[in-house]
């Protein structure tokens, strides 16, 4: 089975221009945890998930070590959220993520999400963004429409 078969073309993209709170609105309207980053001619450039969003929000592992109490302020970290949106979506994205083509088997993008624990993969022509392939695609494809 080839990724061609399952890939879905409403892949949701951003710029690396857009703002974060643009992100996540766009996130939260299509019900998805993460977006594609594209440039003018729709060429992939980066990914974004709501963890890269939420990340620098938690206290690191040291943190924890050294300042246990600052490390639980939650209300303090909660109040960083806003300064967090203001940042473009440049900032943080994961650049020049994996990606597959469309004639790709399908076990090479599940091999690629296995690898890197993703739960949806780009599919591009060329550097070109076609659509995304998700782990509930894959798996429906593979064990209840073949099974």
């Amino acid at each position: 089975m080839l990724v061609e078969e399952i890939v879905s073309n409403d892949a949701v993209s951003v710029t690396k221009d857009d703002s974060l709170r643009k992100v996540v609105s766009k996130m939260v309207l299509n019900n998805c945890a993460s977006v594609t980053v594209v440039d003018q001619d729709q060429n992939l450039i980066g990914v974004i998930t709501i963890r890269d969003i939420m990340m620098p929000l938690y206290p690191k592992q040291g943190d924890y070590v050294h300042d246990t109490l600052a490390a639980r302020d939650f209300e303090a970290m909660e109040e960083g959220y806003p300064k967090i949106l203001e940042k473009k979506a440049g900032d943080i994205m994961t650049a020049n993520p994996v990606s597959v083509s469309a004639s790709d088997p399908v076990l090479k993008a599940l091999s690629f999400m296995g690898l890197r624990n993703l739960r949806r993969i780009p599919v591009v022509d060329g550097s070109k963004l076609i659509g995304i392939v998700t782990i509930e695609a894959i798996n429906s494809a593979m064990f209840i429409e073949h099974g």
